[in-house]
């Protein structure tokens, strides 16, 4: 569901985060290289979008059984078991715009499983595709989630992606409640936040040396096994003694921007981006 960009409080909002990155201080992290958090002011945008049932904005993508939709539509919980992972996917895809969801994670040994929020275009084009990521790596009891973020820009065409990754360790407990995660995609920066919070700043820029996703992409959430490589680089597997496995997803909201829409993507979001 592409909604209209011209809404002045939304204007307003996108202004300011266009001052932040704009004066000063911006991106003032202590090691921001390393994954520390961008110490910015958070940014209001959440408080003036509206709240969309999952049904309006998304459909299974796989693992329909393994997908619990309250009654209400505000929620959704994926489940993972030895049977199955699940996933689901936005009906629409967007040239830019601003996606966002609550997540709550599961607590305990969740080692080996990723639990994801991200766009892609990866079913049109097929090793060329571009993808902007929020992952969650499973851990152990007594260890902390990592949030890894990636961003691949036009694959290289034998299904290797191309991009840069970086990971964050988050300054709560992303088990204890829900805490929003939002893409922000532009046709000059991408944008990752945490509960409104700058984390991670992407610009387009040939000095990164990675192609900049620049196709429309669909919006993507999911749960799945990844033990080879999701926890201390494949040192803890999955454990299905521990399953069902479960990421609970609350909080939709979309700015979503369709390719024929110049206003919106290359008036509004360019200019106050």
């Amino acid at each position: 569901m592409a909604l209209v960009c011209v809404n002045m409080n939304l204007l307003l909002i996108l202004i300011l985060i266009s001052l932040v990155h704009n004066g000063t201080p911006v991106l003032t992290a202590a090691g921001a290289g390393n994954g520390s958090i961008l110490e910015e002011p958070t940014v209001p945008l959440l408080k003036y979008l509206r709240i969309s049932k999952f049904s309006e904005g998304y459909a299974n993508l796989w693992g329909g059984q393994h997908q619990n939709v309250s009654k209400d539509e505000s929620s959704v919980t994926l489940t993972l078991d030895r049977s199955s992972g699940s996933g689901f996917k936005s009906k629409e895809a967007y040239m830019y715009g601003f996606f966002n969801a609550a997540v709550k994670l599961q607590a305990g040994y969740t080692a080996g499983i990723i639990t994801s929020f991200y766009l892609s275009n990866n079913q049109v084009y097929q090793g060329w595709h571009d993808e902007i990521d929020i992952e969650f790596l499973g851990t152990i009891p007594g260890e902390p989630y990592k949030l890894q973020t990636n961003v691949y820009g036009n694959g290289s065409g034998d299904g290797t992606l191309i991009g840069r990754e970086q990971q964050f360790h988050l300054w709560f407990d992303p088990t204890k409640d829900f805490h929003n995660y939002s893409i922000l995609w532009s046709p000059r920066q991408i944008l990752i936040l945490v509960d409104g919070i700058p984390i991670r700043r992407f610009p387009k820029t040939k000095s990164l040396g990675v192609t900049y996703p620049s196709k429309p992409m669909s919006v993507y959430a999911t749960i799945w096994d990844a033990s080879s490589w999701a926890t201390d680089g494949g040192k803890y597997k999955a454990n299905y003694t521990y399953e069902p496995f479960l990421s609970t997803y609350t909080n939709f909201q979309t700015i979503g921007c369709n390719d024929e829409d110049e206003y919106c993507s290359k008036v509004l979001l360019d200019r106050c981006l």
